[in-house]
């Protein structure tokens, strides 16, 4: 009962919570409406203007919209210390969190995640990789010669396969659950538009980071209120090498399945060279991406969110740095080791997918598509008008 009474609690304190940022984006967005300054900044100041009042899905949707590049705050007359404590895009980076938690699947495990970020990712991490540890210990031990890099002489393939895809696939489950619960609350009826037309802006606006510059070619405001692409830079190291590696287990899996190619592959295989290109994205991205954060105004931020994004951030890198670590001492001793810790990371990873940094990019796409549809129909405020 009291674990069940700490739940309710929790999730009343979020629901608090989520209302009193929701109305501070209303009062917000009323005096930027009244301004206009910002107008030609990013996507947000359209979608605004097409609403006189902001409902909680308006916030939602105009939170995910925010790529947080911070130029409408360095540009903002009313923000702090002015009365009106104008700050858009650390208000809209507390209703993103809120969204997590809001559409998490199932919506314990998002709030849980919320408070602990960083401690729980690298807790299941380490916890399962002495799981294994344990599990290779016993099957002969950690330090063993002679297996030629052969990573199914300690986990057969099809066990690999079988548990890593059910945890894959749970996190995309949740991930799923949760965005189509963001669109339903979000999206309206309207004016059938070309659907094919606002898919392909869409995309091209999440593949190209087109709002990490606040129109500005220049990029985000960095900590000193100068202009940096490095934002921009980092996240596309990020996401392009996560791709990566993703087209190495994917080409891994039709070499193993289609051709019956089965690992270990030679240095110069396409796994490897993709996967190889991948871990190195992923460790010029995250850490450029940690050192960034930690440089960062903390007007910018939402100080709560910190260990999530950390977390994340945390978890990309050592799965990167043990990735690349494996593939370098796959024909010694350690092999083993690595391949115990390594398995541990990729599998803490998975797991919390759907509960820190990894679905904002989820929402965010959902965003823009969002963005794309409406900015096709008629503007509901100019045609009250007429």
């Amino acid at each position: 009962m009291a674990a069940i009474e700490n739940l309710l609690d929790l999730a009343s304190t979020a629901e608090r919570e989520l209302d009193r940022n929701a109305a501070e984006v209303d009062r917000i967005l009323h005096i930027c409406n009244a301004c206009r300054y910002c107008e030609s900044f990013c996507a947000v100041f359209p979608a605004m203007t097409r609403r006189l009042d902001f409902s909680v899905a308006d916030s939602h949707y105009l939170a995910n919209l925010c790529h947080n590049c911070s130029a409408c705050l360095y540009a903002c007359q009313y923000a702090p210390p002015h009365e009106f404590g104008v700050n858009l895009p650390r208000t809209l980076a507390q209703v993103r969190k809120d969204t997590y938690i809001e559409y998490a699947f199932p919506k314990a495990f998002g709030e849980l995640y919320r408070r602990n970020g960083l401690t729980v990712a690298i807790a299941v991490s380490l916890g399962i990789a002495v799981f294994l540890m344990a599990a290779i210990t016993l099957r002969g031990g950690l330090f063993v010669s002679g297996l030629n890099s052969d990573f199914y002489a300690i986990f057969p393939h099809n066990l690999l396969a079988v548990i890593f895809g059910i945890a894959f696939g749970f996190s995309i489950l949740a991930l799923a659950v949760g965005v189509i619960r963001f669109w339903n609350k979000v999206s309206e009826p309207g004016k059938p538009v070309p659907m094919s037309n606002a898919v392909t802006e869409a995309a091209k606006s999440a593949l190209t980071l087109q709002y990490l510059g606040g129109g500005h070619e220049d990029g985000c405001n960095n900590e000193d209120d100068a202009f940096t692409l490095w934002r921009r830079r980092f996240h596309h190291f990020t996401f392009y090498g996560f791709m990566l590696c993703f087209a190495s287990t994917s080409v891994a899996t039709l070499y193993h399945y289609l051709f019956a190619i089965e690992a270990p592959y030679p240095l110069l295989s396409l796994p490897v060279l993709l996967g190889t290109g991948g871990g190195i994205g992923l460790i010029i991205g995250p850490a450029g991406l940690l050192w960034l954060n930690i440089r960062r105004n903390p007007m910018q931020t939402d100080a709560s969110q910190h260990t999530m994004d950390r977390g994340f951030i945390a978890l990309l890198l050592f799965i990167s740095i043990t990735g690349l670590a494996l593939l370098a001492f796959r024909q010694s001793s350690s092999m083993p080791l690595l391949l115990a810790v390594h398995l541990g990371f990729v599998m803490g990873l998975f797991l919390t997918l759907p509960y820190g940094k990894f679905a904002h990019g989820i929402f965010r796409c959902a965003a823009l598509l969002k963005y794309a549809i409406e900015k096709r129909r008629p503007n509901p405020i100019q045609a009250g008008s007429e």
